[in-house]
């Protein structure tokens, strides 16, 4: 007696493969969902710029239609840009969520920091943040730093350990295999997540354009008065410009990454639209950084120099 075994049914189509936008945001998700799971007291770095904004939208995402688990957290150097703060209040309204405000101004008045003799104030971030960290004792920091901006933030693994003086140390990085992530810390450190570490600049954008995300319209081209220092085009106001050589000019410019007013620079651009953006980026050589942030040209490793210290 024979048995016939009949052929396996035959499949049609294919299966609908996931864009490189959907890969990204199911990795990012995927990224939330596990810090919620495995930490007791994370908090969102949110200043109203695009990462952050981004960020914020797939936490949302992450746990739709329940409310995120998280608070936010902003470092505030009195130097931001009206826009971003503007916009930053009016996320955390319509979405009821609490906000931490860490304040670079309250240490200068108290005598904990010094203004810089060139007016910056993004390095002296670093203080306010990490004892914000460590008061408010939380576990694991979101940033929304990526390696495609800057060599330092190449090196970071998505969960970067941070010991209990929030430093970093490169050799203490851990494998990050098929996904998995360890965030094994003892008392005291704390881990900062970057769930945007795989994007790009061009990525974020079609990411806005695709989702629809409302953002401030600094990052769109609008006529501002401007005056150029060190191969930038900076925004007048009290930390220090223009000086008194430095001539205030009204151009029809744009910001491609937001910061403190005195170390970023707008760029000359009539883009107006996110096609318009996305197009302009897209023929971009320069990494936004790279091509608007004085802070990061103080040395060749001005940005690996102040992570070992604490900051992002």
């Amino acid at each position: 007696m024979t048995t016939s075994v009949s052929a396996p049914p035959q499949v049609t189509g294919s299966p609908r493969a996931l864009s490189h936008l959907d890969a990204l945001e199911s990795e990012s998700v995927h990224i939330f969902r596990e810090v919620a799971g495995e930490f007791e007291n994370p908090v969102i770095l949110f200043s109203g710029g695009k990462d952050s904004i981004v960020m914020l939208h797939l936490a949302l995402k992450a746990f739709a239609p329940a409310a995120i688990p998280f608070s936010l957290l902003h470092v505030d150097t009195g130097h931001n840009f009206s826009e971003a703060i503007d916009y930053r209040d009016r996320v955390v309204e319509r979405h009821g969520l609490r906000l931490y405000v860490a304040s670079v101004q309250e240490y200068i008045d108290a005598g904990k920091l010094r203004e810089r003799p060139d007016g910056t104030r993004n390095p002296l971030q670093t203080v306010p943040l990490t004892e914000k960290i460590a008061a408010e004792r939380f576990d694991a920091v979101f940033g929304g730093g990526r390696r495609d901006e800057e060599k330092a933030r190449a090196k970071e693994r998505v969960f970067s350990l941070r010991d209990e003086f929030s430093q970093w140390d490169p050799r203490r990085q851990r494998p990050e295999l098929w996904q998995l992530y360890n965030g094994r810390h003892a008392p005291g450190e704390h881990v900062r997540v970057f769930p945007l570490s795989n994007w790009t600049e061009l990525d974020v954008w079609q990411y806005i354009a695709r989702e629809g995300i409302e953002l401030p319209r600094i990052y769109f081209a609008h006529e501002r008065e401007v005056f150029r220092r060190a191969g930038m085009w900076l925004t007048a106001g009290e930390w220090g410009g223009p000086r008194a050589d430095e001539q205030v000019e009204r151009r029809l410019v744009r910001y491609r990454t937001v910061g403190d007013m005195s170390c970023t620079g707008a760029v000359d651009s009539d883009a107006t639209s996110l096609e318009q953006v996305i197009a302009e980026i897209a023929a971009s050589r320069l990494t936004e950084r790279g091509a608007t942030r004085a802070d990061d040209k103080l040395s060749e490793a001005a940005m690996e120099d102040r992570k070992r210290e604490g900051y992002f």
